[in-house]
């Protein structure tokens, strides 16, 4: 493992480089997801069909097909950007289809007679789904959405085959392929990485999931 320990450095600002895009592959999935969540449950046909027919088409397509169409075929539209802004807008969309359906499950989750109560208070569809149906929704969705979140993290490193340069997955193909180090070392070292970033998130997602089932 010398080659961990003599090039920690690149290995600890991949890290954080990994932990940014996870961080807001995050950010981006969760809001996405809930907006297309929201879409699916809305009782407006077109909205419905969008909702629908996004989760159809970007869940059943490999990751890699939409980290291709995001570096290779947008730029052909004229579209042109960094790497890194295309890798992450295309984790973004795939994970969001995920995130959709387990938040539409926990809507699912939640008794009927909840939002016809709270449309008897006089509340509009958005108010009932914002303030009655999804804050009793999210606390059904975590076990689901922790998977969901988990793998999102673990495919952030597909990201460092298409260019996008300072993750833990590029840092560990640059030591193997460039500098010539044996690539077992190098890449359980990048494994390691990885665990860091997974591990504590899954056990902090524990700890939601705990709170959440005490305040239920």
């Amino acid at each position: 493992m010398g080659v961990v320990i003599d090039n920690f450095d690149l290995y600890l600002s991949g890290f954080l480089t990994s932990v940014m895009i996870c961080l807001w592959g995050l950010i981006g999935s969760l809001i996405l997801g809930v907006i297309i969540a929201t879409f699916r449950v809305s009782p407006i046909p077109i909205l419905k069909w969008v909702g629908s027919a996004y989760v159809t088409v970007v869940r059943n397509t490999p990751l890699t097909l939409v980290l291709f169409f995001f570096a290779f075929g947008l730029p052909e539209l004229g579209i042109n950007t960094s790497y890194y802004a295309f890798g992450l807008a295309a984790l973004i969309i795939y994970t969001s289809a995920f995130v959709c359906e387990a938040v539409r499950s926990g809507i699912n989750s939640v008794s009927a007679g909840q939002a016809e109560a709270a449309r008897s208070i006089g509340l509009g569809f958005g108010q009932s789904l914002t303030l009655v149906v999804l804050p009793q929704a999210m606390r059904t969705v975590v076990p689901p959405l922790g998977s969901v979140i988990i793998a999102m993290f673990k495919n952030s490193a597909v990201l460092g085959a298409f260019g996008v340069g300072g993750d833990l997955w590029s840092t560990g193909m640059d030591l193997s392929s460039a500098q010539g180090y044996a690539p077992l070392p190098v890449f359980i070292g990048v494994a390691v990485g990885y665990l860091c970033i997974t591990i504590p998130s899954g056990l902090a997602l524990q700890v939601i999931e705990r709170k959440v089932a005490i305040a239920r």
